[in-house]
């Protein structure tokens, strides 16, 4: 097996192969450590990772699924802790002022208490982490390779490039692509490309930084009781057309960025870097407090098309990793499952098929698969962008995302994965149609009314009702969502199980400390 491109995706895979007894080369163009973007998990994706662990006997890697354990066992790879989704809403040129009822703000919890959170993964160490474990694996690593060419050859595919200015011919059975968006497979086999057809034109402009201020230092943005400190989250400031990301790493650096339509990156021109990131801070003054003396540690980071969809993901000899089929956007930090999933189910076709004419079929079904996750996920996104002006409609549309996923996690620590089916529950009839259904009323031209938009807020509460089991619907909580046992106590029938069952699962999980009442 070949594996094009040796993000933590691509050394998962080479370190799946190699578990299961396949001969790999890992081929990077650059080399490690190296900057890279995607950094923040999500209790899903840190489920999906443990069960590889698990699976693939790769205990070294258990401890990464939670922020406790990798502090206590890696201190030397740097990671952020990450307890939930907080998001603000911005008017352009005014300062964020905290409304009472908390309708321009948003908390959802992902763990009640740091031991067993999540992480943003600070990808310079993670990545090189992971190639140093494929190599003691057993995989060929070989970086600063420059891949030109890929095509059949006999039974075996042929890949062709140079390495410090000598030829590199490799030929395998299986050529694994992670090399990213528009990557290699992409473009040597001209894959093209289908865009999300719910998605606006978006571009991004990103970097780290040093000195960046926590918002729950004082007003406006502190106050009250919070599930969870706001700045230790995947923190969101959203604005008409766009969105800012802040991360923070125990290391002192938070990495930063900006999500928006193209139309406003050509206005701020994105292009420019830092002169644009600071006339965007100048429409946002409370987000310009937050960075005011801040430093860019790193240059800044231009993507001039930052969704992605190719055509075709899998063919004979040959697949895409989900990170290297589709991309959609940052926000909701859906990149870390979907890849994950996908790697889950490359997995099991290497054990059960390799070898067998029925491998390229399988393969070609899960791309399929792959794809029609990333198209749920651009759908509910692109409907996110289209409310951005109108944060109560958007909140209660990432609602959607939220009790899909929370329901998925709960179905996968039960061992009842299937019960969730396709990421975000985008497969379920009860779910599924329901939520494209909202996707679409956001998305259509007749959702600007104020009637037409508070209608579609209680169309987004039916349709999670089947699959709420963190009492997102509970209007009393006014925007803010802790993680509690009663919330999944309560939703027991929901997931097909018993109190019992689901009291087990959460002494199993650690996800709370014993109590009376369970």
């Amino acid at each position: 097996i070949a594996v094009v491109g040796s993000g933590f995706a691509g050394s998962l895979a080479a370190l799946i192969a190699r578990r299961l007894g396949r001969s790999v080369v890992l081929l990077e163009r650059g080399a490690h450590p190296r900057f890279a973007i995607g950094e923040s998990s999500s209790p899903l994706a840190n489920i999906l990772l443990e069960t590889l662990a698990n699976r693939y006997g790769l205990p070294r890697l258990r401890p990464l699924a939670r922020y406790g354990s990798w502090r206590r066992a890696y201190p030397g790879i740097a990671r952020g802790l990450k307890r939930g989704f907080t998001f603000y809403a911005h008017r352009p040129g005014e300062p964020f002022a905290a409304d009472p009822g908390r309708r321009n703000q948003m908390l959802v919890a992902a763990s009640p208490r740091d031991e067993i959170a999540d992480t943003h993964w600070y990808r310079p160490d993670f990545d090189h982490f992971l190639v140093g474990e494929a190599q003691e694996a057993g995989a060929l690593y070989l970086d600063c390779v420059r891949l030109e060419h890929a095509g059949q050859s006999g039974a075996a595919m042929r890949l062709e490039g140079e390495r410090a200015g000598e030829p590199l011919a490799v030929e395998a059975r299986l050529v694994v692509d992670a090399s990213g968006p528009r990557g290699f497979l992409n473009r040597t086999l001209g894959l093209g490309e289908r865009p999300f057809a719910a998605m606006p034109e978006t571009e991004a402009l990103f970097t780290h930084f040093r000195g960046v201020r926590r918002l729950d230092a004082g007003p406006p943005f502190a106050g009250g009781d919070p599930p969870y400190p706001i700045d230790d989250a995947a923190v969101h400031h959203v604005f008409p057309e766009g969105w800012i990301w802040v991360l923070r790493f125990d290391n002192g650096i938070v990495s930063a960025g900006v999500a928006a339509t193209s139309r406003l990156a050509r206005e701020l021109a994105f292009s420019e870097g830092g002169a644009s990131w600071q006339r965007l801070l100048d429409r946002l003054p409370s987000v310009r407090e937050q960075f005011r003396g801040a430093q860019p540690f790193t240059p800044f980071f231009h993507q001039p098309r930052l969704s992605f969809r190719t055509q075709s993901a899998s063919g004979p000899g040959w697949t895409l990793l989900p990170s290297a089929a589709a991309f959609v956007d940052p926000l909701l930090s859906t990149g870390f499952p979907l890849t994950l999933l996908g790697l889950a189910r490359l997995g099991r076709a290497l054990e059960e098929d390799w070898g067998l004419e029925r491998l390229t079929s399988r393969l070609a079904a899960d791309a399929e698969r792959t794809l029609f996750e990333a198209d749920t996920a651009a759908l509910l996104i692109g409907a996110l962008y289209a409310t951005f002006d109108d944060f109560p409609l958007f909140a209660a549309l990432s609602r959607l995302y939220f009790a899909a996923a929370s329901y998925s996690e709960a179905a996968c620590r039960l061992g009842r994965p299937e019960l969730a089916g396709s990421f975000l529950c985008g497969d379920r009839p009860d779910f599924g149609p329901a939520l494209r259904a909202c996707c679409e009323a956001a998305l259509s031209s007749s959702a600007g009314s104020p009637q037409r938009r508070e209608t579609l807020r209680n169309e987004v509460l039916r349709a999670i009702a089947p699959i709420d089991v963190a009492g997102l619907s509970d209007p009393a909580r006014r925007n803010w969502f802790p993680v509690t046992a009663g919330d999944l106590l309560r939703g027991a029938s929901k997931l097909g199980a018993t109190k019992k069952e689901i009291e087990r699962m959460l002494e199993k999980a650690g996800l709370f400390e014993p109590h009376p009442s369970l």
